[in-house]
């Protein structure tokens, strides 16, 4: 079984952070391991919808340039209509084997007809609850704000993303938000857990419950109950309503650190999160559980208008995929890739259209395999 950061029997002093916040204290492989034959890992690759295929290519690239002990279960699986269901259902008995994944973002239909969310359901079914995106200031990519860095905890199982809605009456719809206690506690103490293992300060826990005062009051509640727990630790913690934290966001984005939040508020913050230091290209991110975890781009964007162009940024994926080599413990790996990752970025000569520049997706990938050391 993976270590769960939010079990941790004993809790980590508080340590200086690293060069880069890629080194997120997520949860190791200790006693269930992903499968692993001869020294090489097994791992579900689904490049996603959109730009999928490119970014993911981009990573296969590094991987097999540096030799990384990693075999791929590739699935091409699409959410651009239900008809891939049993290819759907066959990458979801590779996580379930493997225990780790990479993937791109699967379109969701938006008609009534379309499909469920194939990306909601992997999060669901394998409860894998937390999602975790980093927004970190580079400065290779100026913006509106220096210095921003702050990772967004997102409960991913529940919420108005339960899938509980119905007609009850010819033009009246009931959708139905599910929170409960049980849910509301681990996530808050995987958010503590995370800025303790990770040298952050403060969390900020996100919620509406002036109005919703069951609802998002219960995970208040339960999570000013759970900060209590981490006093002696000297994290610090505060809480905002939804409304104000898009705000002070764009307003003052340096006061926040780790913040933590139900499902749909998670998407609407990672989204302000990624634009603020320079877009979805750079912005890498994961989801993780007891016993599964699984990386992708933090800002979960389809970018169906750039697909086959090969001009998409790579460069969130490559460190979403770092992210993996550390959950496995391949840390050196992981900081060569990063640290060359951002070499090429910061150096501003190699830059891809969001950013800047009229790189390719396969001429970044290029000048990051030279910088690797």
């Amino acid at each position: 079984m993976l270590r769960n950061a939010l079990a941790s029997a004993t809790r980590p002093a508080l340590q200086a952070r690293n060069a880069t916040t890629l080194s997120a204290g997520f949860p190791k492989v200790t006693h269930r391991l992903p499968t692993k034959y001869g020294g090489v890992y097994t791992v579900t690759l689904i490049p996603g919808d959109g730009i999928g295929n490119e970014i993911t290519d981009s990573v296969k690239e590094i991987f097999e340039h540096v030799n990384a002990p990693i075999e791929w279960e590739q699935y091409n699986v699409s959410g651009v209509s239900s008809a891939g269901e049993d290819l759907f259902k066959q990458a979801m008995e590779s996580l379930r084997r493997n225990r780790v994944g990479l993937k791109g973002i699967l379109f969701t239909p938006i008609s009534q007809s379309g499909h469920i969310s194939w990306n909601v359901a992997m999060r669901q079914q394998l409860d894998i609850y937390a999602s975790v995106v980093l927004c970190k200031s580079l400065p290779g990519v100026p913006t509106r704000h220096n210095n921003v860095d702050f990772a967004i905890i997102r409960e991913n199982t529940e919420g108005e993303y339960s899938g509980l809605e119905h007609q009850s009456y010819p033009g009246v719809v009931e959708s139905l938000k599910v929170s409960t206690r049980a849910k509301a506690e681990r996530i808050s103490r995987f958010a503590f857990d995370f800025a303790l293992k990770n040298g952050r300060k403060k969390v900020t826990c996100v919620h509406k419950a002036n109005i919703m005062k069951l609802g998002d009051g219960l995970f208040l509640n339960t999570f000013r109950r759970v900060a209590e727990e981490y006093k002696s630790s000297g994290i610090e913690y505060n809480d905002m309503i939804v409304d104000n934290t898009s705000m002070q966001l764009v307003a003052r984005p340096t006061q926040f650190d780790v913040m933590v939040m139900p499902n749909l508020y998670g998407a609407i913050v990672s989204n302000i999160g990624a634009a603020l230091v320079g877009g979805p290209g750079i912005v890498p991110g994961c989801n993780v559980g007891s016993e599964y975890a699984l990386f992708e781009p933090g800002c979960r964007h389809v970018a169906q208008d750039i697909m086959g162009t090969n001009k998409a940024n790579p460069s969130a994926m490559i460190l979403s995929a770092t992210m993996m080599l550390r959950h496995l413990g391949l840390d050196n790996l992981a900081n060569s890739i990063a640290s060359a990752t951002f070499d090429v970025i910061n150096g501003g000569k190699v830059r891809t259209a969001d950013m800047g520049g009229s790189a390719t997706t396969s001429e970044f990938t290029s000048e990051v395999i030279k910088h690797i050391q």
